[in-house]
């Protein structure tokens, strides 16, 4: 409440107050992190979509342009907008493309010609960037993108409202693959694709396929779709303005009595562009200061961690998780060799009736584990299933990038439909999602915050790193089991890894029971072999909006690697198999030398105990 209260012109004041808060509870290593970066803001007015027939102007809430200047410079209308996207008019037929799926643009492809027209894209079911790529790759020259009411839960009135989506996949645009610092060379990349993108509301979508408003039954819904009689033609204009702007990060360090050398890094965001996105922010900082108050009042009577813990406060995650990106990429080669493990607080309540916890798969025992420790005192909680699904937010650098085991915990609504995965991608007006009528007693937020740093204490405090080396063959075993997972060699690989990972979970974890084996020299050698298990399942291109780890899967409908299912998908469309034989390959040599890690990880303990011996 204090957080939201707080008056703020930018995300540097908002820094500055955290880092505040953080200090007065005696943490004293904390430095402020300011990166120079390109953003792609708002104009001075808001993008429109005019009827061509009628010559009617709409916002994208649906609201008829005015020229009130109220209305004009209301930042709802202002921020309802691509970052990144596009800029300028385009006026051209609208296609209705559902969701954007392979299927979809085949049957599309089969009746209309779609050169420079614009599509209407409903959110859901896959990643918004993806399917942005299908569509430019299609030849679509523009893209009204809304959410179907069908898709959300019962409880969420967002029909009139519009909302605002970045097209960032991470950091500044203008440095791709390196850090924003002074001097660095930067690149001329105002848009990140060629499609003119606006997010506009339900209310407008329905304008646009003309039907009237009533038609959603209260008991049931009908998915909206442009009736096949009729062309529409329709202008849309767009302006956001590509601005360099400096973001802040907060960065605290409580270092390690044993492993100084050794990150255990707990990330929340404090980015929140002009109430877009809610009031995650506001969940997510008081969640990580509940934490750091509780472990400072144990520093204060003498406890340290075993490893280096960070607290790191993001800035600018809602325009493409810029401020982590940038952070990490300064510190790459430290971070490469240091961190432990991830874990990320990006919106802890977003709604009040699951808990919704990720963990990649090493790390998934322990997040179960943790979810019964917290258990005792409540009867009501059934242990939810820990997945491993992509998730929003900054923990994406450090899952694709380095690698590294991550796990959140996070409150939600029940998905209202299948295809509803991937709709946490639009922000929408803060209005439209207090967080107090979802956790009038924060009592959520307090259930978040204990699992949370149950888990994160565990990683920073074990002797032996507390990550599960089988259960990461289990997964790709899983990962296999398709229809189409009957490639031979892959199957017989994902095999050799199971066995190999038994042997090491076998032999490696009886010296951490048995005190006779832990010579610090020999559990150093094991942490450093648990701290990279998840290392090698990085491939070197994954599609756009996938994860490069693929570990991950796209959400808890899919059990493939996402990689090769959309490999698959590729070649229904380009009526080829190459792009699977290469997805195949990038796989197999995942797994490949996941099983060579881990039994060079078995031979040096071979030699260390023979050596003893």
């Amino acid at each position: 409440r204090d957080l939201l209260e707080f008056p703020r012109e930018d995300d540097a004041d908002i820094a500055m107050k955290i880092l505040g808060h953080w200090r007065s509870q005696g943490l004293e290593d904390i430095q402020l992190v300011n990166y120079s970066v390109l953003l792609d803001l708002p104009g001075p007015s808001s993008n429109t979509v005019t009827l061509q027939n009628s010559g009617e102007c709409f916002y994208p809430s649906g609201q008829q342009c005015s020229r009130d200047p109220k209305t004009l410079h209301s930042q709802d209308l202002l921020y309802s907008y691509a970052a990144y996207s596009a800029k300028g008019t385009l006026e051209a037929e609208l296609v209705d493309v559902q969701y954007g799926t392979m299927a979809d643009l085949i049957r599309i492809q089969a009746i209309t010609n779609v050169t420079k027209k614009i599509a209407l894209l409903k959110l859901g079911q896959s990643p918004l960037l993806y399917k942005l790529s299908l569509l430019e790759d299609a030849g679509f020259g523009g893209v009204l993108l809304y959410t179907d009411p069908c898709d959300l839960p019962k409880t969420a009135d967002l029909a009139d409202k519009a909302f605002m989506v970045s097209l960032n996949s991470g950091g500044d645009p203008s440095t791709p693959g390196y850090a924003s610092i002074d001097g660095s060379y930067r690149q001329n990349r105002p848009n990140l694709t060629m499609l003119l993108v606006q997010p506009i509301s339900a209310v407008l979508a329905r304008k646009l396929v003309s039907l009237p408003e009533d038609t959603a039954q209260k008991d049931r819904c009908t998915p909206l779709q442009l009736p096949a009689a009729g062309k529409r033609t329709i202008s849309l204009n767009i302006q956001s303005v590509p601005t360099y702007k400096t973001i802040s990060n907060v960065i605290g360090y409580l270092k390690g009595a044993v492993f100084p050398d050794r990150y255990v890094i707990l990330g929340s965001h404090h980015s929140s562009l002009k109430g877009f996105g809610g009031q995650g922010w506001a969940s997510s900082t008081a969640v990580i200061t509940a934490l750091l108050q509780a472990l400072m009042a144990r520093v204060r009577r003498g406890w340290r961690p075993d490893r280096t813990l960070l607290f790191c406060s993001w800035g600018g995650t809602a325009l493409g998780n810029v401020g982590s990106y940038e952070w990490a990429e300064d510190l790459g080669s430290v971070l490469q060799r240091n961190v432990v493990a991830y874990v990320s607080l990006h919106n802890p309540v977003t709604g009040n009736s699951t808990l919704h916890p990720v963990a990649s798969p090493s790390l998934q025992q322990l997040a179960a584990e943790s979810q019964s420790f917290n258990c005792v005192e409540k009867a009501r909680c059934p242990g939810s299933n820990v997945s491993s699904v992509q998730i929003q937010g900054d923990s994406d650098y450090f899952i694709n990038h380095l690698g590294v085991p991550a796990t959140q915990f996070s409150y939600e609504d029940i998905k209202a439909s299948e295809n509803s995965s991937f709709l946490s991608e639009a922000l929408f007006p803060v209005h439209a999602t207090k967080t107090e009528e979802l956790d009038p007693s924060f009592s959520l937020h307090e259930t978040i915050a204990k699992l949370t740093g149950q888990v994160t204490l565990q990683i920073a405090t074990d002797p032996v790193l507390p990550f599960n080396a089988l259960d990461i063959a289990l997964e790709v075993q899983n990962s296999l089991r398709g229809d189409e997972g009957g490639v031979p060699q892959l199957l017989a690989v994902a095999a050799r890894l199971r066995d190999t990972a038994e042997l090491f979970q076998s032999d490696e974890m009886r010296p951490a029971n048995d005190p006779e084996e832990r010579a610090p020299v020999r559990v150093r050698m094991l942490n450093d072999v648990l701290q990279g298990l998840e290392k090698s399942f990085l491939v070197h291109q994954a599609p756009p909006g996938l994860y490069r780890n693929i570990l991950y899967r796209l959400d808890d409908r899919t059990s493939q690697f996402s990689v090769l299912l959309e490999a698959l998908e590729h070649c229904k469309l380009h009526q080829s198999n190459e792009t699977v034989q290469a997805a195949l390959s990038e796989v197999l040599n995942s797994i490949n030398s996941a099983q060579v890690y881990f039994k060079a990880g078995l031979d040096v303990f071979e030699t260390s105990l023979a050596g003893k011996k």
